[in-house]
This record gives C-alpha cells, sequence and structure tokens, in this order.
C-alpha cells in the first residue's frame, strides 16, 4: 500500500448528512482493506457518528457546512477528522447534568482510548475547529490454510 492515502468530502450541515459521512468514512476504510465487519470499523463507525451529528448540532447554523477528512499513513495510523466553521469549541459537561444529548464526546474519547488512540480539538485558521481522532492501523490477517498459504 502507498505511504499516505488521503481523501475527503464536505457535505451540508444537516442531519442526512451524518449517514453520509458515515458510509464515506466506512467504504473508503473498506477500500483500504479494513472490512466492515470489524470491532475496529464499528468503533470507527459510531466515532464518525458521533463528530459528524455533533458539526450538525452544535453549529447552530453558522457552519452551512462540515468537512470529513480521512489518511491513512505507512499502513501504521489512521486519522479522522470533521471540520466546522463555527468558533465554539466542544464543552465537557458536568456528570451531574442530566440532559438527553452532550454526551457524544465523552462517547468518542472513549472508544478512542480503547483503540489506542487519540483525540484532538485544534481551531482552525478561519475560525472554525476540527475535532481529529488519530487510531492505530490495525487490518485483520486473512486466515491461512494449514500449508500456510492465504485463503481467497
Amino acid at each position: 500500500m502507498a505511504d499516505h492515502l488521503e481523501t475527503s468530502v464536505t457535505l451540508p450541515s444537516d442531519p442526512a448528512s451524518v449517514s453520509a459521512a458515515r458510509a464515506y468514512v466506512v467504504d473508503t476504510l473498506a477500500e483500504w482493506g479494513l472490512p466492515a465487519d470489524t470491532e475496529v470499523s464499528d468503533s470507527v463507525r459510531l466515532i464518525i457518528s458521533e463528530l459528524a451529528t455533533n458539526a450538525v448540532q452544535h453549529t447552530f447554523g453558522q457552519s452551512p457546512t462540515f468537512t470529513v477528512d480521512v489518511a491513512l499513513d505507512r499502513d501504521e495510523r489512521l486519522c479522522i477528522g470533521v471540520t466546522d466553521s463555527h468558533p465554539r469549541l466542544p464543552r465537557r459537561l458536568p456528570a451531574a447534568v442530566q440532559q438527553d444529548n452532550g454526551r457524544g464526546l465523552v462517547i468518542i474519547r472513549w472508544l478512542t482510548a480503547e483503540c489506542g488512540g487519540r483525540l484532538r480539538i485544534r481551531p482552525t485558521r478561519e475560525g472554525g475547529k476540527t475535532i481529529s481522532v488519530e487510531l492505530p492501523w490495525t487490518v485483520p490477517a486473512q486466515s491461512m490454510t494449514a500449508a500456510g498459504q492465504q485463503e481467497p
């Protein structure tokens, strides 16, 4: 595989774009060799869903679009980022606050840590922000026959 692969898509800040972002990332990772039926793929699917949902729900109409970036470096590190143009950075809610939403970043942090990755939140030059997750790239080995050859 190449030393560096990357792709991105810009979507409208609309609830329907959450599933489009999720499908885009899962399809890209499948093209790069990560089957959709793995635990890592399930974690990535939930992470991108939460990131895209946050970009739609918490920008209060001030970010008409959001961009999803996916990059794979040297078959070692996967980076998925969502950028919007709203200037407010996410805030951690107190544990005692009882709300129906507002826990997406907690879920993202937990899944990222469980996968051995890290979460970064950075302001952009244009005044928005990028929330990105870096994960170790782990593609399951294909099953081997008794003779040590890969099965098709």
